[in-house]
This record gives structure tokens, C-alpha cells and sequence, in this order.
């Protein structure tokens, strides 16, 4: 793998945009335009008493240093009518590599707050300078984030097992498939030309971290519980493989397929998270299933000192914690069914008011300057000035698109830009808060507008790939979350064999999921403040709260199926299951929740809100869903639970 083509890296990489969306072909005809390999970064000067004619000089004079230092065209200082504010326009080529874009930056940063008179502020921001600091945000993050997993990871271990050294075999385990899984995911990036940031590779590596210990630990209690058995530990492992690798495969199997059905969406995003992810999680089943096996039995049972399991010795855990849940929750089925139900729903009732799409202010939890940039622009000049929206046409109905948008509901001011013999561009600036749902509204409306005037006009700019980002991310849940129920239920029934089983289980786990992004919809909107998720924040929780939340209901009815082909007793058989995987599954559940927790390092809310609902959401089904819903279901169902498989008669 050392000799991998090194990955394919971009601002674009991260993009909700598909090619077909309205603005992502403006944006594409706006390339064809003279200069159209430019962009401008814009530099802000502040006062808080107003800027007077002695500052406007100086900031001029800045202006020339500028130019003369960077060897471009600067546009003179604009002031605003109130005096609190200038802006400069530097030009920036287009296509620049992250870091060349993020040095070009920083030295314009430096330049422009030189030499300045006392109170005046200088600030950045403009494309150039949003993705400058974009690409800080990731910084050293993939060191951040693995130490932070690691540590994470390793505490819970030492917590579960209470054993100065077993944890480090698990942790070593996924730690080197964490590391191939990533090198894989750059080979590929590299050989196919699909581009990643750090936010794909950061949630990859959560996901192999997460899945991959949690198949440890089903498959290290299981071979702990067969060290119990039998003497030869070597009989032990391969009794306790055959036991768990269906479990794990069937789940593996599971996540992976709901993952590449991501591959239907049109965002590239959201399609890049669904092959990364689904690559992940491979490379952590192999490991978990190839490699943990042979490292486990290597040293012994006394890797489990000071608790070394001895044949004959009795399992703790058939009278344990669980044990007495199970048998609670099965008396009385029906109260504890309804309790569980009304719980979930309520917590569902959160989502009534959700709002999805994050204006570019709103996407960082530390606020770059570039961000404070455009507040300060907003505050002077009218709104939409610090990313105008942009109109292409023919060079024959520019007149008539600039009068249709004049008359456009929220249009400050609509006027002719760029041009060649085949393309004109009208640049119109909106007198609206960018990214507002009075944006979006006004978008539509110009899009409206323009296109009776030109139809084959395009709207592009900020606001309207807001509004292209919504409908996309709307489409694509429709699309895709039917075919992951089905994914589901087919996995269920293939494992389980029953109609009753795989329907109630996959219902509880969809339900699960609407409780889970109710509670972070609340939490979000009424604690924090932010007024809407990120667009591809509830695709994003469904596919690894269904995929990944079902894998628990999978654990234990699996389970639960081997001791009813026993004994043939529907409630005394899931008791049973629960009492002996309820400790591992517990622990698998809260390790893989503060997994995802740890997403919360990276600064972008997108990540936060996918840390939060998910780490909830694993915890909710982990506890509620298959400690207490799940049981008290089955023993309402009986032997219907199995229906139509043999067990059920």
C-alpha cells in the first residue's frame, strides 16, 4: 500500500452539489467567460466610530501596497454610505491547490493589516478565503481525531475487561485496520480520481473504530464464554467464531450494503461517505474476523487476568444485571411494551418544526475570519454584496433578464457583468440576509423571472446553491432510505428467518431514529441555538443509526434463536440472550456512541450534529430498544415472533 497513488484532495470534495443542479451549471458556463480563472478575495476595513477621509487614504494606499506586492489588479477602496466600512476586491486565480490558495491568503491577510491608522480593522473573506480557512479547520485533524478515538477506545476497554493487557490486543487490532482502511481509502481517492477531504476520511475512520471494536467485543465475550467450556482454547476460538461470525457478517453485511446505496444520491458528498464508509467497514470485519482470532489466542487465557475464565467455571452473566432486566421486562410484556413505545415517540415529537440547510456563517463552531468578514459587509453594505447572485445568459436578452430581475421581490440591484460573443453575465445583488429563507424564496421567484425572460438562462451564486443543496438532500432521502429498509429487512429475514422478527425489529429501529435526530432537533434548536441542521446531517443518521442500530437487535435475536431451536421456549430463550450478551452489547453501545462523540473535535457543526444524534441514537437503542422494547415484544409475540420458520411451530 506504500506504493498507492496519493489521494485525490479538493475544495469540492465535501460539495452537496450534484453537476446537474441549476447552479452547478451556472457555474460551469461561467468558466467559458473572459477571466473567469479569477476570483475575488475581498479585504474589509472596519471602524467602530466610521471611517474618515484620513483612513480612507491610508486604506487606499494599502490598496497599492497590495497590488504592488502581489502583482494584480486591485479595485479602489469602496466605502459604505454610513462610513463604518470599506471593501477592497483583489483578484485571486481559480484552481489553485489547498495550500498554495491557504499561503496566498495569509499573505494577503498579513499586507492588509499593515501600516494601518489606529482603530481601523482589516479582515478577509471572499471564496479564496473561505476555503483557506476550510482547509485549516482539518489541520492536523487526522492526527486529533485518531489519538482522540484511541484514547476513547482504549479507557472503555480497560473498563470492560478490567484487565491491564487484553485491551491492547482489540485496540491494536483495529487500531493497524484503522490504518489500511485510510490507505486504501487514499489509494482509491488517487487511482479513480474521486476526491475526499477531511471530514470523508474523518467519519471513515470513526466507523472503522466503532464497528470494528464492536465485533471485538461479541467476538472475545463469546470466546470468553467458550473458554468455560472447553480446555483447549484453540476449540474454544474456533467454537466461538462459528458462533459470531454469522452475527457480525450479517451486520457487517448490513452496514456495507446500506452504504453503497448512498452511491444513488446525487450529492457528491453524500455518495463519497457511502463507498469510503463501506470500504471501512470491510477492512474492520476482516480484521475483526481474521486477525483478532489468531492475536486473541496467542497469549492464552491468562490474557484475561486478573478474571481468567476456566472450563467448568459458571458464567456470571446468566444471573447477572441483565439477566433480572430480561425477566422484568417479559412479566409484564404489554405495560412495558407501551411505556417503551410512548417513550420513543415522544422524544420523536422533537422533529415537528426541523429545519435543514446551514447558511456558510453557520457551518463552523469557532468562527474564521473570513465569516466574520462577510457579518461586517452585511452590517454596511446591503446584504447580499458579499456573494452576489449570478444570472447567465445570451448577450442578446441581457436587458430583458437585468429588467426581470429588477422586479424580482428582495432584488437590490440587478446590472451586466462578464461577457464573450456567446455568454453574458448578470450580477444581481439581493437585499435579503444570504442563505435566509427569504433568500431561498427570492432565488426562486428570480429564477422564475429570468427564465420567462431567457429560458435557457442560469441561476447560480451562494443563495441558490443553498436552494439546490435543500432540493437535493431531499431527494436523495427519498431515494435512499426506502432501499436501505429493504436492505435491512432482507439481512433480518435472511438471518433470522421470519416475517414477524425482521418487520417488528427493523420498525423499532427506524422508530429509534426518529426519537434520536427529536432529541438533537431540540437540543440543537432550543440549547445551542442553531437554526437548522446541516442538509446532509438526517440522511447521513438514518444510514448509521438503521445500519448500525440494528446490529444490537442482531446480536441478541440471533442469540435468542439458538437457544429457542434448544428449548424452544420464545421468552425464556431471549431472556437468556439478554443476560449473555447484555454486558457486551451495553459495552459495545456506549463505546460506539463516544466514538462518534469524539466527531465533535473537528469543528464543523455537520460533524457535531452527526456526533450528537448518532452517539444518542446508539445509546437509545442499545438500552431502551434492545434491553427493554425488544424483549418485552418477543414474550408478547411468543412463538409468532419466529413465525413462519420452523421454530415457530
Amino acid at each position: 500500500m506504500a506504493f498507492a497513488p496519493d489521494p485525490t484532495t479538493g475544495s469540492e470534495a465535501g460539495s452537496n452539489l450534484p453537476d446537474s443542479a441549476e447552479s452547478s451549471q451556472a457555474r460551469a458556463a461561467l468558466k467559458k467567460l473572459p477571466n473567469a480563472d479569477e476570483a475575488p478575495a475581498i479585504v474589509v476595513y472596519s471602524k467602530d466610530s466610521g471611517l474618515d477621509g484620513r483612513d480612507l487614504a491610508a486604506i487606499a494606499e494599502r490598496s497599492r501596497a497590495i497590488a504592488s506586492e502581489l502583482g494584480v489588479e486591485v479595485s479602489p477602496p469602496v466605502p459604505a454610505e454610513d462610513q463604518s466600512a470599506a471593501l477592497v476586491a483583489v483578484p485571486f486565480e481559480t484552481g489553485l491547490e489547498s495550500d498554495e490558495n491557504k499561503d496566498r491568503v495569509k499573505e494577503l491577510r498579513d499586507l492588509a493589516k499593515q501600516d494601518l491608522p489606529d482603530g481601523v480593522k482589516a479582515q478577509v473573506t471572499g471564496a479564496p478565503a473561505v476555503q483557506a480557512d476550510l482547509g485549516a479547520v482539518f489541520a492536523g485533524a487526522d492526527v486529533r481525531l485518531l489519538a482522540v478515538t484511541a484514547a476513547v477506545v482504549a479507557i472503555l476497554l480497560i473498563v470492560t475487561y478490567r484487565s491491564p493487557w487484553l485491551w491492547l490486543v482489540p485496540l491494536t487490532v483495529i487500531g493497524i485496520g484503522d490504518r489500511v482502511a485510510a490507505r486504501a481509502l487514499e489509494g482509491v481517492s488517487g487511482a479513480f480520481d474521486v476526491g475526499i477531504d477531511g471530514s470523508i476520511t474523518g467519519i471513515t475512520s470513526v466507523l472503522v473504530f466503532g464497528a470494528g471494536t464492536n465485533y471485538a467485543l461479541l467476538l472475545i465475550a463469546r470466546y470468553r464464554e467458550e473458554l468455560r467450556r472447553h480446555s483447549s482454547r484453540h476449540e474454544a476460538m474456533r467454537t466461538a467464531l462459528g458462533g459470531a461470525a454469522p452475527a457480525i457478517l450479517s451486520s457487517s453485511g448490513t452496514v456495507v450494503l446500506a452504504l453503497l446505496s448512498l452511491l444513488i444520491a446525487d450529492s457528491p458528498f453524500v455518495s463519497a461517505i457511502g463507498w469510503s464508509g463501506a470500504l471501512g467497514i470491510a477492512v474492520a470485519v476482516a480484521f475483526a474476523l481474521l486477525v483478532l482470532p489468531s492475536a486473541m489466542v496467542i497469549p492464552g487465557r491468562w490474557l484475561f487476568w486478573p478474571f481468567v475464565p476456566h472450563e467448568g467455571d459458571a458464567d456470571p452473566a446468566e444471573k447477572g444485571w441483565w439477566f433480572r432486566v430480561g425477566k422484568a421486562v417479559t412479566s409484564r410484556p404489554w405495560p412495558t411494551t407501551i411505556a417503551a413505545l410512548a417513550v420513543l415517540t415522544a422524544m420523536a415529537a422533537g422533529l415537528l418544526g426541523l429545519n435543514t440547510g446551514l447558511g456558510q456563517s453557520e457551518q463552523f463552531l469557532d468562527t474564521p475570519e473570513s465569516i466574520t468578514a462577510q457579518e461586517t459587509l452585511q452590517d454596511a453594505f446591503p446584504a447580499g454584496i458579499s456573494s452576489p447572485t449570478t444570472v447567465v445568459t445570451s448577450p442578446d436578452k441581457v436587458e430583458s433578464v437585468v429588467a426581470a430581475a429588477n422586479q424580482v421581490e428582495g432584488v437590490e440591484s440587478a446590472r451586466p457583468a462578464n461577457a464573450s460573443d456567446d455568454l453574458a453575465e448578470v450580477q444581481v445583488v439581493l437585499s435579503v440576509e444570504p442563505e435566509s429563507e427569504k433568500a431561498l424564496t427570492t432565488i426562486e421567484g428570480l429564477r422564475t423571472a429570468v427564465h420567462d425572460a431567457d429560458p435557457d438562462s442560469l441561476v447560480g451564486g451562494t443563495d441558490a446553491q443553498a436552494l439546490d443543496e435543500n432540493q437535493t438532500a431531499s431527494d436523495d432521502r427519498w431515494r435512499v432510505i426506502p432501499i436501505v429498509l429493504v436492505i435491512v429487512l432482507i439481512m433480518l429475514l435472511v438471518l433470522l428467518r421470519s416475517v414477524v422478527a425482521a418487520v417488528l425489529l427493523c420498525a423499532t429501529t427506524v422508530l429509534s431514529y426518529l426519537s434520536a435526530l427529536g432529541v438533537g432537533w431540540v437540543l440543537f434548536d432550543r440549547v445551542l441555538g442553531w437554526s437548522a441542521m446541516d442538509v446532509s446531517t438526517p440522511l447521513l443518521a438514518f444510514i448509521f443509526l438503521v445500519a448500525l442500530g440494528v446490529d444490537y437487535n442482531i446480536f441478541l435475536t440471533a442469540r435468542a434463536r439458538e437457544e429457542m431451536v434448544v428449548t424452544g421456549d420464545a421468552t425464556a430463550s431471549i431472556v437468556k440472550a439478554l443476560a449473555v450478551t447484555g454486558g457486551v452489547i451495553t459495552s459495545a453501545g456506549i463505546l460506539l456512541a463516544a466514538v462518534f462523540a469524539v466527531l465533535g473535535v473537528l469543528p464543523l457543526v455537520l460533524l457535531a450534529q452527526l456526533g450528537v444524534i448518532v452517539g444518542f441514537g446508539v445509546l437509545l437503542d442499545t438500552v431502551l430498544v434492545r434491553g427493554v422494547a425488544t424483549p418485552a415484544i418477543v414474550a408478547l409475540c411468543g412463538r409468532w415472533f419466529w413465525w413462519p420458520s420452523k421454530i415457530s411451530r
